[in-house]
């Protein structure tokens, strides 16, 4: 297995390091040239920094970058985030979240879904959903993931795989 993971790490380096732009003329960037780059934007104590470019299978595209100092961070409260975070906490909720991104938009279709649960279930989960504001809501009952969430979601749960 510690075999297949140090050829997987290769070349996981390699497609970075080809996708990545080049710093100079002088050769290619390195693997971690986005980092490099943040840490001449934000000196120490630094900042954390989540960008993506996403196609959706309903041909939606999404471009969002966010950048926060380490400080600011590190200062807030962080006590007020716990239900934005804790909506997502749920096995429906996160596939609800992936059935709307993959286009099923209304309550009709979400309920038709399969292991979604009964009606009343379904709309508790989109109630929390909409609440935490991983959701918004149209008219005649469609449902989506507003354009400024649709990348933080998605590094929420990449970060979240081992």
């Amino acid at each position: 297995m510690a075999s297949v993971e140090e050829r997987l790490a290769a070349l996981e380096a390699r497609v970075f390091a080809e996708a990545a732009p080049e710093r100079s003329a002088a050769g290619p960037a390195s693997v971690f040239w986005a980092l490099e780059r943040l840490r001449e934007l934000a000196p120490s104590p630094g900042a954390v920094l989540f960008t993506g470019t996403v196609d959706l299978p309903t041909a939606e595209h999404y471009e969002w970058q966010l950048g926060t100092p380490v400080e600011r961070l590190l200062d807030e409260d962080w006590s007020d985030l716990g239900a934005t975070l804790a909506a997502l906490a749920h096995p429906m909720r996160l596939r609800l979240l992936r059935e709307i991104l993959g286009g099923r938009h209304a309550a009709n279709d979400l309920a038709g879904v399969e292991g979604l649960g009964t009606s009343g279930q379904l709309y508790h989960h989109l109630r929390q959903l909409t609440a935490a504001g991983w959701l918004r809501t149209g008219a005649r009952g469609q449902y989506g993931v507003p354009p400024e969430r649709v990348v933080p979601l998605l590094v929420i749960l990449a970060a979240a795989r081992r």
